[in-house]
């Protein structure tokens, strides 16, 4: 990591397999890893959400693990972030050369072009598991299942902007995936609609300043 301070935080949702030894294995190499589990399989949104509160960093980078995000795009989007200035809160990856089969990146393509012209989050591809954010706002974003999804608007609620960086998918290198095109569509839908509601809920992001009048 360009001999920068970070660690790896890494959440095994309720994994049954040999994550565990994996993990363990790594550590007493003295890697810097932090191993965070979850009793039981809570899904995507609850493992992101469990690694942005274990968290000791001000910037939480995220990646999936199924090893088809490219972990050498994480310092770029750290970057990203921090250059865009504090006016920016998310630097959102953006898969090219997608490895998913034709009709899910049909799917995909669709939905996020749905979900943009509602939600107007200026993001072409809000799946994508590669995102940095500032700590603190990650942690004060609302919360739901399927919430990894719309970071780019949830942050644009908050008052901030987007950025964007161009990352290259890989092939899927572990586990496989738990839902299908028609029953992730129907979900997205409901979520859209939630995300939605959010954001018109909440129509000013006033400025907040500490007045003191000793």
């Amino acid at each position: 990591m360009d001999g920068r301070s970070y660690e790896v935080v890494v959440v095994d949702d309720g994994s049954t397999d040999a994550t565990g030894e994996a993990l363990a294995a790594r550590m007493k190499a003295g890697k810097p890893l932090r191993h965070v589990r979850h009793d039981k399989s809570a899904g995507q949104s609850a493992a992101v959400r469990s690694g942005v509160f274990a968290a000791k960093g001000m910037v939480v980078v995220t990646m999936d693990g199924d090893g088809q995000n490219d972990p050498a795009y994480l310092p770029r989007l750290a970057d990203a972030l921090l250059q865009a200035g504090p006016a920016v809160g998310i630097a959102a990856g953006q898969r090219l050369k997608r490895t998913d089969t034709k009709l899910k990146q049909i799917a995909s393509k669709y939905a996020n072009k749905l979900r943009g012209a509602i939600l107007k989050d200026n993001t072409r591809d809000s799946g994508c598991g590669l995102k940095a954010l500032h700590t603190q706002l990650f942690r004060e974003l609302p919360f739901f299942d399927g919430w990894h999804r719309y970071l780019p608007a949830l942050v644009i609620r908050e008052g901030y902007g987007v950025v964007h960086v161009d990352v290259v998918d890989r092939e899927r290198r572990h586990g496989k995936s738990n839902y299908g095109i028609f029953d992730r569509g129907l979900r997205g839908v409901l979520d859209l609609y939630g995300v939605w509601w959010l954001r018109k809920r909440r129509k000013t992001v006033p400025t907040i300043t500490e007045i003191s009048h000793g």
